[in-house]
Parts: C-alpha cells; sequence; structure tokens
C-alpha cells in the first residue's frame, strides 16, 4: 500500500481512507468517518467549501503537495484537524478524517481527552480525533506512509460506507462528501451549518 492509491479524486480518496489504520504516538485507530473536499474553481473539483478554493497560500500549500501528506489546521482558532491530502501532484484535494475507533493505547487517547469520556467519544470529531492521536500542527506536511513519521497511515481492504453532507459548512452544503461506517457509535451527529441554504438550494 503506498501514497499513490490516493492520488486519484478526492471522493475515491475518502472510499479508500475508510476503515484504514491511523497508528502514532502510543495509538492506533481505525477510521470511520471522513469528509472529502476538493479545490480550486478551475481545478478537476471545484469545491467553495476547502481551503484550497482560492488558490495556495502558506497556509493551505499540502492540499496542493503529493498525496498522503498530513493537512492539518486549527478550527475556530482551537482545535487541531486532521486531514490527507490527495490526488496528482500539483492538483489541490484532501479527505477529512473526521472520526475513529481507537484500538490500541486506549489509555493513552484518555489522557489526552480528559474527563470520564466513554470509548466511543474519545476521537470522535475532527479535533478531538487529533487530541486522541497526539497529532499537533507542528504535523502539518508529513509523509503519512513513511515509517519514520510520527503518525502513520496503512490503507486497509476496502470497506463499504454510507454518504451525506458535510458536516457545519456553509457553501457546498448538499454535497454527499461525507463517508462514514454505519452503525457505528464513534462517527459524529450531523449538523447543518446555520449559515448554510436550506436543504437542496446548496450545491
Amino acid at each position: 500500500m503506498s501514497a499513490e492509491e490516493l492520488a486519484v479524486d478526492p471522493l475515491a480518496a475518502a472510499h479508500r481512507l475508510l476503515g484504514a489504520t491511523l497508528t502514532g504516538r502510543g495509538v492506533s485507530a481505525t477510521i470511520v468517518e471522513v469528509e472529502a473536499y476538493g479545490g480550486v474553481p478551475d481545478g478537476p473539483w471545484p469545491d467553495a467549501a476547502a481551503h484550497s478554493y482560492r488558490g495556495p497560500n502558506g497556509r493551505n500549500a499540502v492540499m496542493f503537495g503529493p498525496p498522503g501528506r498530513l493537512y492539518t489546521y486549527r478550527s475556530h482558532g482551537i482545535h487541531v484537524c486532521a486531514n490527507v491530502a490527495c490526488g496528482p501532484d500539483g492538483t489541490a484535494a484532501a479527505v477529512l478524517l473526521r472520526a475513529a475507533v481507537i484500538e490500541t493505547g486506549l489509555e493513552v487517547a484518555r489522557s489526552r481527552r480528559g474527563g470520564l469520556l466513554r470509548d466511543a467519544a474519545l476521537a470522535r470529531g475532527p479535533g478531538n480525533l487529533c487530541s486522541a492521536m497526539g497529532i499537533t500542527m507542528a504535523d502539518n506536511g508529513i509523509d503519512l506512509f513513511d515509517a519514520d513519521s510520527p503518525v502513520r497511515v496503512t490503507l486497509n481492504d476496502s470497506v463499504t460506507g454510507v454518504s451525506g453532507p458535510r458536516v457545519g459548512i456553509s457553501v457546498a452544503a448538499d454535497r454527499p462528501w461525507r463517508f462514514w461506517l454505519q452503525g457505528r457509535p464513534e462517527v459524529s451527529a450531523y449538523r447543518r451549518s446555520p449559515r448554510a441554504p436550506a436543504p437542496g438550494a446548496s450545491d
């Protein structure tokens, strides 16, 4: 399994990452929820909800780079979120890791999250996933397929998920670009942004 398997469109990459194993810093987890994001208006996958939509800058450069690199950002200036760059090198796209099942290192993950949380809640939601896994902004740009990286991804056999709109975005809000494993309690609840158009009025 190599990063080249993610040199595809963001929907195909999202499907490929669903069920993958995320490992690092004393914890391993199975990814059970993801969201696909495209890129610039004149690219193959225009996506007004993507950080890359207005073109490359210092903050989003990893989205335009080789597939399999980790793109981190802060949500609301607080929570670190992790994405996996996909598509060919030079074409912006990424997959947001939204939720995971902690398989090993439960106590390590719990110590990072704090509180008396149920196992299913430890890595539910992108910010919580990064907290449980010990992923920080300093990990931006690392190669998730490099055996020496502090955080790594292993692609497993493809699994079948279900799809629906992405969570909390105000544009391109109706696209069914979120994928998850049905019946998993770790999957986050769907919340539509109050700034989004009425369902059916967006793309």
